[in-house]
C-alpha cells in the first residue's frame, strides 16, 4: 500500500526476507505459497511486519499479533474485517488508522503516455538501495536496512522500483510493491503499493504517476486481479492523483499498534501548530529523549527545553549558548567578513554601497559584483553577477527596500557549499544549487516554475519557493528567454542565481566528500566568531578543493534538509550532553 509520504509510520515499510509466514507454522514449503490463503499470515519487514487481517483465525489473534510489535518497529495489519473487534481486545495499545483504501482493478492497460525524462526499472544495485535511503530520509521515512533488501531483490513477493532521471541518471522516486498471492496465499489475486516516494527538489513532473503506472503493469502481467493502497483521508493531493490514475475509494480498514512514530495518529494535539520545519526537526529529537518542549511563541519559532532541571531557550537553532557579541559579528556581513579576515581566512573583497561613481568604480575593478543587505537573511534582496551599471543600481535599490546598509562584494564563481558547525565541529556539509525547472515540451517557463515551486513549498512546509520577480526575469534573460517561452522536453534552466533554499533551491549532501582544509576552516571561523551552532556558506570550485572563500555566517542554521546527516542529535547532545548516551 501507498500512503501520505508525511506519515512515517508507514512509509517506513519495507518487506524483509521477503518470507511469507504463518504465525504458527514459519515459512511455507515451495510450491504453497498461492494455495490458498494462509493462517495468520504476515511478511517479516525492515520496518516491523505487515499481517494479513483476513487470515486471521480470530480478532483476539490479530490484537495478540500487533502487541507483539517489536521495540522501534511499525507493525501494520491491512483489510482487517472486524476492526471493532480487533480494538476491543486493547484498546489501549492498538487504534484504527484514518486512513482511506483506494483500489485499482488491473486487466485495463495504461493509457497515459509516461512522463518524459523518467524511467522506471526494479531495483539491481546496491547504490540503488542507498539511493532508496536517500529519499526515504528526506521524506521523513524509515530507512531500510540495506542487507535485508539486498537480499529481496529477487524476491517474487516484494518489488522494489525506482524512477531515475533519463538526463542525469539520478534516482528521483522510488515505491514497493507487495503481491498478496505471493506473500499471503490471497485468493482474490491481490496486491498492493507501499511506500512512495518522490525526491521533492526534482525539476522533474510525474515521477510517483510514472511508478505507480509501473507497478500497474507489473502486477497486471503476473494475472493480479486489483492493486490497493491507502493514503491519510486529509492528503488530497495524494487522493487527487490516484483517481486520476484509475483508483477508487473502497471499503476496508488499517489497524496499527501504538507507539511513538505514529503518535499524531491517535493522539490530538495543537502544542506545535506553526512551528516551522527547522524548529521541529530539534523538536521531535528532543521529545524523542524525553526533553520536554514549551512553545513560547510559535510564529517566531521559540520554545523551551527543560530535562532534569536544565533548561534551554531556542529560536530554531539559535539558543541562549550564542552570545551578543557573536551575534553582532554573524547578522552583519560587513562584520562577518572583517572578523574572518582578521584571522587570515579568505573573504571576498567587499564595500558598503555610497554613491554611484564610487559603486561604479568597485564593478570596474571586480568585473561582477553580487549586491545585498547586510543585515539580510534567507536570498531576500540579493542579486548574483551583475555586470552592468544599469543593474548594479537596481539591484542596490532593490537591496535596500530590506533594511539596513548595502553592500557590494565581489563576485566569486564556484559551487554554493553550506557547513554546519555544531559544539565547534563540522556535523554536515552540502552543496546548495539554484532552482531549476525541466521542459517537458509543452508548458511555459512559468508554468513550469509554478508547478515546481508548488512541490517544493509542500515538500519544506512552505519555507521554499521560487519567486518570480525582476531577479528570475534577469535570469532568464541571460538565457534568451523569458516566462512565456515553452522548454523542449528534457531541456533544464536554471531559473535563479541564487541557491538560498527560501527561493527555491535545493541541497545536497557532500560531508563525506568535504576537504579536511575546509573542514579545518569551518571549525576555526566558528571559534573566531564565538558562535557554538553556526551555517557557514563557502564558494568553492568542488566541495573536495582546498580552494574557497567564505561569503557569510548564519547564526540561525536550518538543521532540517541535511540528511543523513545527524544535525538534530548532535545539536541535543550540544544543549544536553548527558542524553547523548541514549541516542
Amino acid at each position: 500500500m501507498s500512503v501520505s509520504p508525511h506519515d512515517p509510520s508507514i512509509n517506513g515499510s519495507h518487506t524483509h526476507h521477503a518470507l511469507f509466514r504463518h504465525a504458527d507454522d514459519g515459512i511455507p514449503l515451495p510450491g504453497e505459497e498461492t494455495a490458498s490463503c494462509r493462517a495468520n499470515a504476515f511478511i517479516e519487514c525492515g520496518w516491523g511486519r505487515l499481517l494479513y487481517g483476513p487470515s486471521y483465525e480470530s480478532p483476539q489473534v490479530l490484537a495478540r499479533a500487533l502487541q507483539e510489535e517489536e521495540p522501534g518497529k511499525r507493525d501494520i495489519a491491512l483489510h482487517v474485517e472486524s476492526p471493532q473487534l480487533v480494538l476491543a481486545e486493547a484498546p489501549s495499545h492498538l487504534f484504527l488508522d484514518p486512513s482511506l483504501i483506494f483500489r485499482r482493478p488491473l486487466g485495463e492497460p495504461v493509457e497515459e503516455e509516461q512522463p518524459s525524462g523518467i524511467v522506471v526499472r526494479p531495483l539491481t544495485t546496491r547504490a540503488d538501495i542507498a539511493a532508496i535511503n536517500r529519499l526515504y530520509s528526506m521524506r521523513g521515512m524509515v530507512p531500510v536496512d540495506q542487507q535485508t533488501v539486498w537480499r529481496q531483490r529477487n524476491s517474487s513477493a516484494v518489488h522494489y522500483v525506482i524512477a531515475e532521471d533519463d538526463r542525469t541518471g539520478e534516482i528521483v522516486g522510488t515505491a514497493l510493491g507487495v503481491d498478496h498471492a505471493e506473500a499471503f496465499g490471497d485468493a482474490e489475486g491481490g496486491c498492493s503499493l507501499w511506500c512512495l516516494a518522490v525526491d521533492p527538489q526534482t525539476g522533474l513532473s510525474g515521477a510517483g504517476r510514472a511508478l505507480v503506472n509501473y507497478l500497474i503493469a507489473h502486477f497486471t502481467a503476473r494475472g493480479r486481479t486489483f492493486l490497493d493502497l491507502s493514503v491519510l483521508h486529509d492528503n488530497e493531493p495524494a487522493i487527487s492523483l490516484y483517481r486520476k490514475l484509475g483508483f477508487e475509494q473502497a471499503p476496508g480498514f488499517v489497524v496499527k499498534n501504538k507507539n511513538a512514530i505514529n503518535e499524531k495518529l491517535f493522539v490530538q494535539s495543537t502544542d506545535f501548530a506553526g512551528l516551522n520545519p527547522y524548529a521541529m526537526i530539534i523538536i521531535n529529537e528532543a521529545r524523542r529523549r524525553g526533553i520536554s518542549v514549551e512553545v513560547i511563541d510559535a510564529a517566531a519559532g521559540i520554545f523551551k527545553l527543560r530535562n532534569a532541571g536544565h533548561e534551554m531557550l531556542c529560536r530554531e537553532s539559535l539558543t541562549e549558548l550564542t552570545g551578543g557579541v557573536a551575534m553582532t559579528w554573524c547578522q552583519d556581513k560587513v562584520l562577518t567578513s572583517r572578523r574572518l579576515a582578521s584571522i587570515g581566512l579568505r573573504v571576498p573583497k567587499q564595500i558598503v554601497a555610497g554613491d554611484g561613481a564610487a559603486n561604479a568604480d568597485f564593478l570596474q575593478e571586480c568585473g561582477a559584483v553580487v549586491v545585498k543587505p547586510a543585515l539580510g537573511e534567507q536570498g531576500k534582496g540579493i542579486s548574483v553577477d551583475v555586470r552592468t551599471e544599469e543593474h548594479l543600481a537596481e539591484a542596490v535599490e532593490r537591496a535596500a527596500k530590506e533594511g539596513g546598509h548595502v553592500v557590494i562584494e565581489e563576485f566569486c564563481a564556484g559551487q554554493d557549499l553550506r557547513i554546519v558547525v555544531i559544539g565547534y565541529k563540522v556535523v554536515a556539509a552540502a552543496i546548495r544549487k539554484p532552482a531549476e525547472i525541466v521542459g517537458d515540451g509543452a508548458s511555459t517557463v512559468a508554468q513550469l516554475i509554478e508547478r515546481q515551486s508548488a512541490r517544493r513549498a509542500a515538500a519544506t512546509g512552505g519555507e521554499s519557493k521560487i519567486p518570480v520577480d525582476a531577479e528570475t526575469e534577469r535570469c532568464l534573460a541571460g538565457q534568451g528567454l523569458d516566462v512565456d517561452t515553452v522548454l523542449e522536453s528534457g531541456r533544464a534552466v536554471k531559473v535563479r542565481k541564487t541557491a538560498n533554499l527560501h527561493t527555491g533551491g535545493t541541497i545536497h549532501d557532500v560531508t563525506a566528500e568535504l576537504h579536511p582544509l575546509l573542514r579545518e576552516v569551518a571549525e576555526s571561523a566558528a571559534r573566531a566568531l564565538r558562535i557554538p551552532v553556526v551555517g557557514l556558506d563557502f564558494l568553492v570550485p568542488s566541495p573536495d578543493s582546498d580552494q574557497y572563500v567564505i561569503i557569510e555566517a548564519n547564526e540561525r542554521p536550518g538543521l532540517a534538509n541535511h540528511d543523513p546527516q545527524p544535525t538534530a542529535q548532535r545539536f541535543i547532545d550540544l544543549l544536553f550532553p548527558f542524553t547523548a548516551t541514549q541516542t
